[in-house]
């Protein structure tokens, strides 16, 4: 077993990572400004954490209708291009290698964030979760069930975020398929009843994705898009796993082999689904039968379990959350088995430099 291989290099379709390590995305809530645009201060977030081999954006939001949070950055108006340029510059100057996440939140957002009206989402569905706005948590409400023109603008959202990303100077761009919102929406029965050509089966739930990665294919490179899942989601976030997640979730990873993609980036399960037939256990594992690409794996890993799903080949890449804000240096800590420093929760979505671009490394 090799205790060394996080720290050694990956070629992703032609793009040089200089280790295993990703920073995962992770939504911080710092663009507080009018026009939600990313600034000089995720700039600097972002600079300080290149030394990981692949850094994936907090998810940036590709339409007004796509917006479930306050205080996140987009990637639909020339300013919000123009504010993550200096992002994208700043972590290639210090030799990095950074992704943009394309987000829409679906039902998982509040008419407060739409000027009044009911968020989009597959169906005329209710989350019951709280949602973040400008005053506060809110309960979620009753979504607007996405009309067929509705889907056909928001296949050519995501499609414009990535060309967007591109012109912003990104590396690449992953689809945000994870976690309860759109994307996943649309995969679950219980959050999708629609009995168009967009429900009903787990073929057509999943059309949308390939129709955005069909339109992606003629517009950018690829081989640089790539998507996140969470196939065993399940009570959180409104989600719940049924007796179709598992074939819904083998038709999607199946048919992604197909298209060439960056890598297909995993959950291992949030909630304990032990002994739930219609949850996948071990995510990695299962997928790694299926998928012939790049396998991205996240969630709670520390550096010695991240070292194991490598050596064992159920993972090629290893991605962290958390171990990220609160240690820049996560690289450097792994590789001398330096402590780590301890997160602030109380500043996860707080404005500002306090926690976030003020932790200590090794050497300041």
């Amino acid at each position: 077993m090799s205790n060394t291989v996080l720290f050694e290099t990956y070629e992703l379709n032609g793009l040089q990572l200089q280790n295993r390590i990703v920073m995962a995305p992770m939504t911080r809530s710092r663009a507080v400004n009018e026009g939600n645009t990313a600034t000089a201060l995720q700039a600097e977030y972002y600079a300080q954490r290149a030394t990981a081999g692949l850094i994936i954006t907090e998810g940036t939001f590709i339409s007004k209708d796509a917006v479930g949070v306050p205080n996140v950055p987009g990637i639909y108006s020339k300013d919000q291009l123009a504010g993550w340029k200096l992002s994208t510059d700043a972590v290639h100057e210090k030799g990095g290698r950074i992704f943009a996440q394309l987000w829409h939140t679906g039902a998982y957002s509040h008419p407060d964030h739409h000027n009044g009206k009911a968020p989009l989402a597959p169906s005329a569905y209710n989350p019951k979760v709280e949602v973040f706005t400008a005053t506060g948590f809110k309960q979620s409400e009753t979504a607007r069930a996405m009309t067929l023109e509705d889907i056909r603008q928001t296949v050519a959202d995501f499609i414009q975020g990535a060309i967007n990303a591109f012109k912003a100077g990104f590396d690449g761009v992953e689809l945000h398929g994870a976690n309860g919102y759109l994307l996943q929406q649309f995969f679950s029965k219980n959050s999708n009843f629609r009995t168009d050509e967009y429900g009903g089966n787990p073929e057509n739930r999943a059309r949308i994705l390939f129709d955005i990665l069909d339109g992606l294919k003629q517009a950018v490179d690829i081989s640089r898009v790539g998507i996140r899942l969470n196939p065993s989601l399940n009570g959180i976030m409104g989600i719940l796993v049924d007796d179709e997640t598992i074939a819904t979730y083998d038709y999607i990873v199946s048919r992604l082999n197909d298209y060439g993609l960056a890598y297909v980036h995993l959950i291992e399960p949030f909630t304990d689904v032990t002994g739930n037939s219609d949850a996948i256990q071990e995510v990695a594992k299962h997928f790694r039968k299926i998928y012939t690409g790049t396998i991205i794996i996240n969630r709670a890993f520390n550096k010695d379990k991240a070292t194991q799903v490598i050596n064992d080949g159920d993972a090629d890449l290893v991605s962290f959350g958390v171990p990220f804000i609160a240690n820049p240096d996560l690289v450097e800590r792994y590789k001398t088995d330096a402590p780590l420093n301890a997160p602030d929760q109380n500043t996860f979505y707080t404005p500002g430099q306090k926690g976030y671009t003020d932790y200590t490394t090794l050497t300041s």
